[in-house]
């Protein structure tokens, strides 16, 4: 079978799907890899580099398309509406596609691969279950965003982080407050407290204040209501508006104490919820920094513009929208892993098998036959959970 990485087409995007070092591992399992010619370049894989792994490079996109049994994205049609639906016209159908799809909020675009008769694998929806850790890009994804957010803030930060004493006086640390403590938000806590700041880290749900006091940082206690505020999967559930007003009532006062704040809170397929009004903004120091991780779901902060830095009031927001991205070496490297082992564990005997009882398969499966299979994603869409016959 032969397994194409094109190259990234959304804008800014300088990620690959694959990179040299997991090649051998699928040679192995049987696949002929074949990677148009320069997909790595941005992300700092060269393509002489791929040859050297025995892998095969073309020119032309709509060849190496069009002859693909799979097709390895970092972003696939849905991650990417304005470039990613010209693909679909090339890749035959039965061709399986995996990568980011956005299959919750890009209705036409899965549609569209459903109409293509591509089976289409959202890397999105790769269930939180201790045997697809290796396979979850979403989590890979965040560690670098939550690490880089850090540095994009101290950058801005008018002052140093860490407690600095001198002849001529003592410095005391910069305040951090990282709202949202999954996967992001820790690894934001552990990279501000490595550079010495006093970090405190708040989240709705209860279970994660061991892990923000493991990594040095105070938990923000509010008297809320938090019964029942995680899905099955990890994930923080949406509020109700009375739980968010009440909530930022609470969160009005440690904000207004912060240098830094970085928001990572999100809902799955859903607006993120507005954590931190206009209203707090205008009551922090001048000087201080946000950074809105959320930014790219419609932000944290009510002031967020995504993809740009705005300055109120002496308060700099920060409404980045791909840090990985920016990250690219090690962005890919780890995308990578993911996308590779998820394509290992189908394959059966060098051919790629979905197997619907699998739960791994049955979680990340979209389209298949014509048709939008994926339970979740018909339900968000308000569908009948089960295709018809």
């Amino acid at each position: 079978m032969i397994v194409a990485i094109p190259k990234e087409t959304f804008v800014g995007e300088c990620r690959v799907a694959l990179t040299p070092s997991r090649i051998g591992s699928l040679i192995k399992a049987g696949f002929e890899i074949r990677i148009e010619a320069g997909a790595g370049v941005a992300a700092g894989f060269a393509d002489a580099v791929y040859q050297q792994r025995q892998a095969v490079i073309v020119a032309d996109r709509g060849s190496l398309l069009s002859a693909a049994d799979v097709v390895l994205q970092v972003r696939t049609a849905g991650a990417n509406p304005e470039f990613g639906h010209k693909d679909l016209a090339f890749m035959k159908p039965g061709a399986v596609i995996i990568g980011l799809a956005e299959p919750l909020m890009q209705r036409s675009a899965i549609e569209a691969f459903a109409g293509g008769k591509v089976v289409l694998l959202a890397m999105e929806l790769i269930p939180r279950i201790s045997r697809a850790q290796s396979m979850d890009a979403l989590s890979s994804m965040a560690s670098l965003s939550g690490y880089k957010a850090v540095l994009m803030a101290v950058n801005e930060l008018p002052r140093i982080c860490p407690m600095m004493m001198t002849a001529a006086g003592t410095i005391t640390p910069a305040k951090v407050l990282v709202i949202g403590a999954g996967v992001a938000g820790l690894q934001a806590v552990a990279t501000a407290r490595r550079l010495g700041a006093a970090v405190s880290a708040y989240d709705v749900r209860p279970a994660v204040k061991e892990q923000i006091l493991s990594l040095g940082a105070k938990f923000v206690e509010l008297p809320l209501e938090t019964k029942d505020s995680q899905t099955a999967g990890g994930y923080a559930k949406e509020q109700s508006a009375e739980q968010q007003h009440r909530q930022s009532e609470l969160m009005a006062s440690v904000v207004r104490e912060s240098d830094v704040v970085i928001s990572t809170a999100a809902i799955p397929g859903k607006k993120a919820p507005v954590l931190v009004t206009a209203e707090m903004v205008g009551n922090m120091k001048a000087g201080a920094v946000i950074v809105d991780l959320a930014a790219g779901s419609g932000g944290n902060c009510e002031l967020t513009k995504p993809g740009q830095t705005v300055e109120v009031g002496g308060v700099r927001i920060m409404g980045p929208v791909n840090l990985p991205s920016t990250l690219a070496y090690h962005a890919s490297e780890l995308y990578s892993n993911n996308v590779s082992n998820l394509l290992l564990h189908l394959t059966k005997a060098g051919q790629v098998v979905l197997d619907d009882k699998d739960q791994i398969t049955h979680d990340v499966l979209v389209t298949r036959d014509g048709q939008v299979v994926n339970a979740g994603v018909r339900a968000a869409w308000g569908l009948p959970s089960s295709t018809p016959s």
